[in-house]
């Protein structure tokens, strides 16, 4: 008589997975064409003729939050069930500040929590940070400052990330394996790019979990993810700031790029808008036209 449980997939290949049930974890075969990601919660059923460890996956129960990608405007997603996106900004290799408003934007489109990590304090000079942390508490995006290598100011992080479910996302090198490795206890393996730009996470999609209640999503999926799926309404959303005074523009379509009536370039005029956040906005935008 075949059993079925739900479980929730922690490790996914390209026909096969692995699933957590409670504590046992099943290798999984696929029943049918379902479309699976890792950190979809399924229902899996024993059967009598596979082993005690192994099941077949019948059903992908409905996600809570999911990240895509597109290719050709199909889109594909690459991780599900996601709470928390972590993005990592280091000096070296330098993050330039269109790449965190483009996952804050991704974020809140995907409605998943966005927040900043502000790695590798062990390199640089204090206060290095400061002004960047000003420019994104203002549009309440919460941060940290931290070195993932040594384990430095991490209490703080493992308390924000507690009962929930994070991916981090980063330049090559920024750290975003170390971190997993010093929040997990689990060595995750890297190796060296081709052009010596940093290290890359080498390992299949992999949600881990720590003592802690902390769940971390590894996925080689995301590293190419762009915003071409999404619209110029949806960019909006990513700046609040721009967004709430754009609601007051004399004109509906106003492009905010010095129309008439636009409230939005007055509100950069009078600080309001911080110049590198219009100037991405604008970025964003025309990367999708």
């Amino acid at each position: 008589m075949s059993k079925v449980q739900t479980g929730q997939i922690i490790e996914f290949y390209s026909n096969t997975c692995k699933v957590l049930v409670t504590n046992k974890e099943y290798k999984c075969q696929i029943q049918g064409r379902i479309d699976l990601v890792v950190g979809d919660l399924v229902e899996i059923e024993q059967k009598e003729e596979l082993d005690n460890s192994q099941a077949v996956v019948i059903r992908r129960l409905k996600r809570n939050t999911a990240l895509f990608k597109a290719k050709e405007n199909i889109k594909k997603a690459v991780a599900a069930n996601i709470s928390h996106i972590g993005i990592l900004v280091t000096i070296n290799p330098k993050t330039n500040l269109e790449f965190i408003d483009k996952w804050i934007t991704i974020g809140i489109n995907s409605k998943i929590q966005p927040f900043i990590i502000f790695n590798k304090i062990d390199s640089v000079s204090k206060g290095t940070f400061d002004e960047m942390r000003k420019l994104y508490k203002k549009i309440h995006i919460p941060s940290f400052v931290i070195s993932a290598k040594y384990k430095t100011n991490l209490e703080n992080l493992i308390s924000y990330l507690s009962k929930q479910t994070s991916i981090f996302v980063g330049n090559s090198g920024a750290g975003k394996s170390t971190l997993t490795s010093s929040l997990t206890g689990k060595e995750i393996l890297s190796k060296s790019l081709s052009n010596n730009q940093g290290v890359h996470t080498t390992s299949i999609s992999t949600l881990y979990e720590t003592v802690n209640m902390i769940k971390v999503i590894d996925s080689p999926g995301i590293r190419d993810i762009d915003i071409n799926y999404l619209t110029n309404d949806q960019i909006l959303l990513g700046f609040k700031e721009i967004y709430y005074l754009s609601r007051k523009c004399s004109f509906p379509n106003c492009g905010h790029d010095n129309d008439k009536g636009c409230a939005v370039i007055d509100g950069l005029k009078n600080d309001e808008i911080q110049q590198s956040r219009y100037n991405n906005f604008m970025a964003l935008k025309k990367r999708i036209n």
